[in-house]
């Protein structure tokens, strides 16, 4: 009987596409990004991004491709000595991944979190549109509370 299932499961893997066991599901692309984000590392975070990519920052800011998505970024994180990306939850619906996580940032005056939740759609194990919601507020707070004053 084992050996009957053996031959059986060899047999139907050959009729799988050569890349179908090496292909990463949407929610492995998102979750490959954003651990190459946490860390700053852009050009391994880009490797997971489609050239022409839509970013939308919310509120409110759009860009296209890598340089829109660096020209956002990196001053973001040019502060930031060290990021820690706690993923809370992930869902997917095809090539569509939802992902809600905190994000803490270490800048010199100390740690600040913020919640964000991520959209991304994976187009040939590529992010081809992503977007973040979160409130600015909090960020506006938190800055205030390190830097000594009030928001």
């Amino acid at each position: 009987m084992r050996k009957t299932l053996l031959t059986l499961a060899l047999v139907l893997m050959s009729y799988l596409p050569e890349d179908a066991m090496s292909q990463d599901s949407p929610t492995q692309v998102a979750l490959a990004f954003l651990k190459a984000m946490e860390s700053m590392d852009f050009e391994t975070g880009l490797d997971h991004v489609a050239e022409d990519v839509e970013y939308v920052n919310s509120p409110g800011t759009t860009v296209h491709g890598h340089g829109g998505v660096r020209e956002v970024l990196e001053p973001l994180f040019a502060p930031i000595e060290e990021n820690e990306f706690i993923i809370e939850r992930t869902a997917a619906e095809g090539n569509v991944v939802f992902v809600q996580r905190l994000d803490r940032h270490r800048v010199a005056q100390g740690w600040f979190e913020l919640p964000v939740t991520a959209v991304m759609e994976i187009e040939d194990g590529k992010i081809s549109y992503w977007r973040e919601y979160f409130d600015v507020q909090t960020i506006q707070t938190a800055m205030a509370e390190l830097m000594g004053g009030t928001p």
